[in-house]
């Protein structure tokens, strides 16, 4: 099981963009997946969740700018930044928690995707 993310760049202040993040593997369910950021020098933090049912949440740092979405039947999430500020700029990771079945054993685990890089010019 892995995830693959994609829709990084460079972006000027003000702009939008689009990420977007896709589970592949042998996968029986995925309760949730989220993003989370790294800025240089910083711990990584967590920008948005969203559960396999669409419930949401976001840090404050980016709510009214960032939307989470997700599309269950494609095992893909979404995360649309808008207003984007210098401040955005940090490695994007998504998240997800993942279920798969191995006969007849349910087994849950935390997966990671490589970082995308978003850098925000002023």
């Amino acid at each position: 099981v892995q995830l693959q993310a994609s829709g990084g760049g460079p972006v000027q202040a003000g702009g939008s963009l689009g990420l977007s993040c896709t589970a592949s593997g042998s996968i029986f369910s995925l309760p949730s997946m989220g993003w989370y950021r790294q800025a240089p020098g910083k711990q990584r933090e967590l920008v948005a969740t969203i559960s396999s049912g669409g419930t949401a949440h976001y840090a404050d740092s980016v709510k009214g700018r960032f939307t989470i979405s997700i599309d269950t039947a494609k095992n893909t999430e979404y995360l649309q930044i808008s207003s984007l500020k210098p401040e955005d700029t940090a490695v994007y990771y998504c998240h997800a928690e993942i279920t798969t079945l191995t006969g007849d054993q349910l087994h849950t685990m935390d997966i990671w995707g490589e970082g995308t890089l978003v850098t925000v010019s002023s």
